[in-house]
This record gives structure tokens, C-alpha cells and sequence, in this order.
């Protein structure tokens, strides 16, 4: 439930905080004083967008902030889904800044607007005046047939079906349209695949081949200067490596005198090693340098063989060939195995249509066992709020399987006798809308977990008895469900749990909309002004008390 709402610098509003009720909490006030501005406010939080005209001063940011306590809500998976930290007391955040930037946080973790609006929807139901257009809408009817159903793990199934059958459904429209185009170029397919084949590639053969052909073609040079190096390193009279001999001959008699002559013995001892070591390598490398024309020739014509299929394919190296290769193999075993693989998938198609046939059936089933209870009850209800010839009858034809299932739904409506229900958007006046929504509302609060539920003058175009009796349904509703409801209707005012009173300041230089929880003798006076007026007889006190059950 929402526990707190603090607003700041929006429209009217400098700052303003309120704490409602667990229960019912009613709002009223003044035309224009700022009821419906809160609503714009808590919009916020439903990830509505906004710009810098909302600010009262444009100097400062917007600040819209709900407290909710969630601890009965299990949302613990959804928050995890969105990667959002859960906690019991969550907070949602709005800020508009005054070059119009909006950032929204979720328990100090900033958010997207569509993450803000899916949360937000979890925790807040903000029904208004244009709420009442849902009504006439087909998908909104099949979700409330759904929600009085309970058709939660129906709808999964069911879309769990309809993605498989769409899946098999693309998978077999793709094999068939290749099909035609994989059998004309199943020859060339062949050809390009045999001719690969047989050229037996190797990954990283390229590279060894250009570099033993590079040292071919270069043979002479390399075993000219390799030759030179050996003369100059131990062959000729003065060669480096005599010439490191006789130092260490030399600095070995020194070896004794100190550390530091021992370490530069030690250092010229594996100059030495090291040395031989090159000298070997050196000759190993002379002697295996030689230019082979045959073997040249051969390496020629390798690389003459990759270089013409790595241009025929567009390659820039052996791996893609490879890759290529690779990919008209399966294209060759996919044309071999052609009607074995459409086959397949006609099957698997054939079978996914079956089970969501299937899923399709007993979604259905679940539906139409709800529509004459679920008519049933609305039209009680709407009885109960003055509509006495009230009529509500649900419309079904089967359709072929869609994203929702195979029910095409539509509630048909009269509010008079002796006129046949039509659809709702052709019959039904605003107050009759109104008090239809409040009855689909009240339902659902019986049915599901709905969040705070916020309602804005749900009850225009009713009066008298009626509002009494909505206000009594309200407060039946608000014993297991949070409830706000702005109201200009005494008789709703009077059934709340707590009181609060809208009202403009204009004692500064810029008008203020604030908002204050109302005692007893404040609530009394208020329930009275909107019974008879600003100046209130003692009548009119006397039937506020009565509104309020005070003695």
C-alpha cells in the first residue's frame, strides 16, 4: 500500500506530503484547488511523461516521491526480472529538472520510464474519466474476463503454445521456400564443395608455405650471410668467440681476489654458452638452406591453388575457406536430406497447431465459464447503484488462434427496460460508465491483489441514495484494498477513514495548492459546506454529523 506521497514544485503545488489511510481515504476540496493536479503528480510515478511546465517555480527541480509498503505484494521475482534491488518499504522516484531532463529511480536505482511504468502499475491502479474509454475496448473486456477467471496459468500455457506454434510455423515456411532455390544450385553446391574438398585445406598452411617459399627464393643470400657470420664469430683469426676465450682465461686468474671478479668470470662463462649455442644454430640453419626447384615449384602451385579459391570465394585467409566449406556442407546435406527435413517440419508444425489447439480449448473453457457469473454479479451491483433495468450480457464468437487465443469477446449493455443490450460505447452514458466501472473495479478487488487503488471522481452524474450506497461499497472495497477516491459528494466524504482537504493559499505573491488531514470538528464542517453551502446552517451541521455516524 502507498504509506507516503511527498510532491514538490509541481503546478500549483510548492510542497506537499501526505500519508494516507490503510483503508478509505477521501479527498475534497474546492473546484480548481488542486485535487486532480495530485493525480498528474502521482502520474509520475506510473512513468507518465511530463516537461518543465509542470514546475511552480522554473528555477527548481520537480520532485515526485511514493512510499510503498509491498511486504504482502510477493513482487520479489519481478524486481529481480527488472534488476532492481527489493525491499519491503520501496521507493519510487520522480525528477524533472528545469532544462526539462526526467530521471526516474526505483529504490535509488535509476530507471527507464518503462521500467518506472511497470512498476508502477504493480503498486498503483489510478482509475479516471478517461479510464471510462477502456470500456468499449475489446482487449480490455478479454482481460477482465481473464482477471475473474483467474486465468493466469491458462495464459501462460496458452502463450507458451502460440510462441512454439509460430516458431514451427516460421521454421517450416523458411524450409519450403529454400527448398525450391537449395534443389537448382544443389549441382553448383556439389561442384564448389568438391572442389574444396579435394583441395584439402589446413588452417594455418598458408603462412608456412609463403615463408619456406620466401627463404627458398632467397636460399643464396641467407647461406652467403649465415656463412659470413660464422667467419666472423669462430672462424677467422681474430673471431668473437676466440676473442671471449681468451678473456675468460684471463679474468679467471683474477677469480680469486673477490666476489666481483668471480661474477665477471661467471658473466663472460655464459657468454661463451651462449655463443656456442648461436654458433650451432647458425650452422644447423646453413646446412638445411637450400634452394629445391621441384620443391619450389610445388609450393608455387599450392599457393597458386589457395590464392585462386581464396579470390573465387571472396576469402581473405584458409580459415574462411574453411568456414565456407563448412557451410556448403550443410547446405549439401540439407538438399540430401531435403524431404526428410520438410517432412520434419510439417510434423512439428502439425504438432504445435495440435497442442495449441489444445491450449486454445481449455482457455476458452475457462472464459465462458465465468461470463453468466460474472454478468451476474455486475449487473447486482449495478442494481445496488440505481440502475434497476440493468442488463449485461458477454458476446462470443471463436476466431482463429491469435496472440490472446481463439475468443473474440464483447459486452453488450442496456441501463433501460425493454431496450436490448448493445455494445457498451453505444449505450451507456457517462454516469453509467462510471458506476460500470466502479462495479468492474469492486469485482476485481474480491478476485485479485489489486494495488492502492486511486479513483477521481468516479462518482459524476450520481446523487442521493446512490452515492450512498457507492459510498458503502467503497468502504466494504477499502476493508481488504487501499482506496484514494476524490470526491464532491458528501455522502462518499463522510465513509472514509481519513479526510483530507485540498484547498488554495493566494496570501503569497504565487497562488499554493496545500492539502491538510481533517479533525472531527473540521471533517464536520467540510461534510456540511458540501451539503448546503459556505455558510453552513445548524440543519445542515446536524446532517453532516448523521453522514458520520456522530452523536
Amino acid at each position: 500500500m502507498l504509506r507516503s506521497i511527498t510532491i514538490k514544485n509541481y503546478a500549483l503545488i510548492k510542497q506537499l506530503e501526505m500519508n494516507p489511510s490503510s483503508g478509505l481515504s477521501v479527498i475534497t476540496g474546492e473546484t480548481g484547488a488542486g485535487k486532480s493536479i495530485m493525480l498528474g503528480a502521482l502520474g509520475l510515478l506510473m512513468g507518465n511523461r511530463a516537461d518543465t511546465k509542470v514546475l511552480w517555480d522554473e528555477t527548481e527541480k520537480c520532485v515526485t516521491e511514493g512510499v510503498f509498503d509491498i511486504a504482502d505484494y510477493k513482487l520479489e521475482k519481478v524486481f529481480k526480472h527488472e534488476d532492481l534491488d527489493y525491499d519491503d518499504q520501496t521507493v519510487l522516484r520522480r525528477e524533472i529538472s528545469p532544462n526539462g531532463k526526467s530521471r526516474a529511480f526505483i529504490n535509488d536505482t535509476p530507471v527507464t520510464l518503462d521500467v518506472m511504468r511497470r512498476m508502477g502499475s504493480l503498486l498503483m491502479d489510478i482509475h479516471s474519466q478517461h479510464e471510462i474509454l477502456l470500456l468499449g475496448n475489446r482487449q480490455f473486456q478479454l482481460n477482465l474476463i481473464d482477471a475473474y477467471a483467474g486465468n493466469q496459468t491458462s495464459l501462460e500455457n496458452y502463450t507458451a503454445s502460440w510462441l512454439d506454434f509460430l516458431r514451427a510455423k516460421k521454421a517450416h515456411e523458411t524450409l519450403t521456400l529454400q527448398a525450391e532455390s537449395l534443389r537448382q544450385e544443389a549441382d553448383y553446391v556439389s561442384f564448389q564443395l568438391d572442389e574444396l574438398e579435394k583441395a584439402e585445406l589446413e588452417e594455418n598452411e598458408q603462412e608456412s608455405l609463403e615463408s619456406n617459399l620466401k627463404v627458398m627464393e632467397h636460399a643464396e643470400e641467407i647461406k652467403s650471410k649465415l656463412q659470413q657470420s660464422l667467419e666472423l664469430l669462430s672462424r677467422s683469426d681474430y673471431a668473437t668467440r676466440s676473442t671471449l676465450a681468451e678473456a675468460r682465461t684471463q679474468v679467471s686468474s683474477l677469480a680469486s681476489y673477490g666476489q666481483v671478479y668471480a661474477q665477471l668470470h661467471s658473466r663472460i662463462e655464459s657468454l661463451l654458452i651462449e655463443l656456442d649455442d648461436i654458433l650451432n644454430e647458425i650452422e644447423g640453419t646453413e646446412e638445411s638452406v637450400e634452394y629445391d626447384p621441384a620443391r619450389a615449384e610445388t609450393i608455387q602451385e599450392r599457393l597458386s591453388t589457395i590464392y585462386r579459391l581464396q579470390k573465387k570465394h571472396n576469402a581473405n585467409d584458409i580459415r574462411q575457406l574453411l568456414n565456407i566449406q563448412e557451410e556448403l556442407r550443410k547446405k549439401a546435406s540439407l538438399t540430401a536430406n531435403l524431404d526428410e527435413a520438410l517432412a520434419k517440419a510439417k510434423a512439428d508444425l502439425l504438432q504445435a497447431e495440435t497442442e495449441l489447439n489444445r491450449s486454445a480449448v481449455g482457455l476458452s473453457a475457462t472464459r465462458k465459464k465465468v461470463f453468466a457469473p460474472l454478468a451476474k454479479e455486475l449487473v447486482n451491483l449495478l442494481k445496488e447503484l440505481a440502475i434497476p433495468e440493468a442488463q449485461l450480457q458477454i458476446e462470443h464468437n471463436t476466431v482463429a488462434p491469435n496472440a490472446t487465443g481463439t475468443d473474440d469477446i464483447e459486452i453488450f449493455f442496456s441501463a433501460n427496460k425493454g431496450i436490448a443490450p448493445r455494445p457498451l460505447a453505444q449505450v451507456a452514458s457517462g454516469g453509467e460508465f462510471s458506476r460500470l466501472m466502479f462495479c468492474i473495479k469492486y469485482v476485481m478487488a474480491e478476485k485479485t491483489a489489486i494495488p492502492t487503488l486511486i479513483l477521481d471522481e468516479i462518482d459524476s452524474g450520481i446523487s442521493g441514495e446512490v452515492s450512498i450506497k457507492l459510498g458503502s461499497l467503497m468502504k466494504k472495497m477499502a476493508k481488504g484494498h487501499q482506496l484514494i477516491t476524490i470526491t464532491h459528494l458528501p455522502q462518499i466524504a463522510a465513509k472514509g477513514d481519513a479526510h483530507y482537504y485540498v484547498f488554495k493559499d493566494n496570501s503569497k505573491d504565487k497562488t499554493i495548492s496545500n492539502i491538510k488531514l481533517l479533525n472531527e470538528e473540521e471533517r464536520i464542517r467540510e461534510i456540511a459546506q458540501m451539503i448546503g453551502g459556505s455558510k453552513p446552517s445548524a440543519v445542515t451541521l446536524q446532517g453532516a454529523k448523521e453522514l458520520l455516524n456522530i452523536d
